[in-house]
């Protein structure tokens, strides 16, 4: 059983992490393929992700188990007097980068959903690969990731060990598209039948 990490942190997109969190649950809950073990991780014990959603992850920082994959989802921007929040305050957090890239040196898998970029691309991990984000994010990915080629209108981007989506909703379909990956077509329409998600079926034929 592959185990995955979901990072949380203040003013995080709910759906940025729920959507995937949803997908790698349930496969193999109906029998077609293998479970994944999904669990959180975050710096501190609670966690107020965007609206004020009160958060407890199941791990901190330095507790989290090994994990074979690992998902650093998006969220955030800068309040009216420029200070940032979310994902542009932690692309800085030197605590956070040291664990990003400590866990990505054994991982399998290093997944990033929306905004999550900005804090793959402060931690070298994307230094000469492709790259999406959230089209409010682009400009500020370009600017902090020079050698990266930004490619905005892609939903996904698979460097191999690295894989990016696009803002938000695209975090389902770049999920669904790892499940299909590591074990097969069949068995990420399946997580998409249960969810009901056509739009990634559709995408996918």
């Amino acid at each position: 059983m592959k185990s995955i990490a979901i990072l949380l942190f203040d003013h995080v997109e709910v759906l940025d992490f729920a959507g995937p969190f949803e997908v790698f649950s349930i496969t193999g809950q109906r029998n077609v393929g293998e479970p994944f073990r999904v669990f959180t991780v975050a710096e501190k014990k609670s966690v107020a992700a965007k609206n004020n959603l009160i958060i407890q992850p199941t791990y901190l920082l330095d507790e989290c188990p090994p994990c074979d994959i690992f998902l650093i989802p998006g969220g955030g921007g800068f309040y009216p007097d420029g200070k940032p929040f979310g994902t542009r305050y932690e692309m800085d957090n030197a605590n956070l980068l040291m664990w990003v890239k400590a866990r990505a040196a054994k991982a399998e898998l290093v997944l990033s959903v929306c905004s999550g970029a900005l804090i793959l691309a402060k931690a070298g991990l994307l230094e000469n690969k492709e790259a999406t984000t959230h089209f409010m994010a682009v400009d500020l990915l370009k600017s902090i990731a020079p050698s990266t080629k930004v490619s905005p209108e892609k939903r996904w981007v698979d460097n191999g060990q690295v894989v990016l989506s696009a803002g938000v909703s695209a975090g389902i379909d770049m999920a669904l598209y790892i499940v299909e990956r590591l074990q097969g077509k069949q068995v990420a329409k399946e997580a998409s039948r249960y969810m009901q998600y056509d739009y990634w079926e559709q995408k996918s034929e």
